[in-house]
């Protein structure tokens, strides 16, 4: 997610604040390699290791999933009423909606699908798609009495077509 340049001074910092924490903690790898500090060139660098209770990683998550849900509003501001029931036009803000909360479920081991996630699934639903309505009918399943009678019909008149089959078939005689 890139930082929009009309963000406040206070949001700026906090995702500034934010995107230090991870990169001090080796979440955000930036591809450098440490080198010197009198260490043979085929040992690793050190890593700083940082416990990750499951309150601040909680914590991080939300404050983060927030910042998809903000920046999903923001691609939806773009979108006519007209165009939001078009998948062709939503697919691309909704698919990357999932893919940040996913993504970032998964980089901190937060466990996806979870409440959070699908708090900002179902709001995307209720406020952008609850007036679309399918073009085509939608078929449901009978009703269990109507199921059940056509599941069983079928399996008793086999055992009389066989019986009926085997009784003609015992004349012996040709049949014409």
């Amino acid at each position: 997610m890139a930082l929009r340049a009309q963000m406040g001074s206070g949001r700026l910092s906090r995702g500034l604040l934010l995107l230090w924490a991870l990169l001090g903690t080796g979440l955000c790898h930036v591809g450098a390699e440490a080198e010197g500090f009198s260490q043979d060139a085929r040992t690793s660098p050190p890593v700083a290791v940082f416990n990750w209770t499951a309150q601040l990683v909680e914590e991080t998550y939300t404050n983060i999933t927030q910042k998809c849900w903000e920046f999903f509003v923001d691609l939806m501001r773009n979108v006519t009423a007209s165009e939001l029931c078009e998948w062709k036009v939503i697919s691309r803000p909704y698919s990357l909606l999932q893919a940040c909360l996913e993504g970032w479920a998964d980089h901190l081991r937060y466990g996806y699908p979870n409440a959070l996630a699908e708090q900002y699934i179902f709001q995307s639903h209720h406020r952008y798609f609850h007036n679309c309505t399918l073009e085509h009918q939608v078929y449901f399943d009978p009703p269990e009495d109507v199921l059940l009678a056509m599941i069983i019909a079928p399996i008793c008149l086999i055992p009389f077509l066989v019986t009926l089959v085997i009784w003609r078939s015992k004349d012996g005689k040709a049949q014409p």
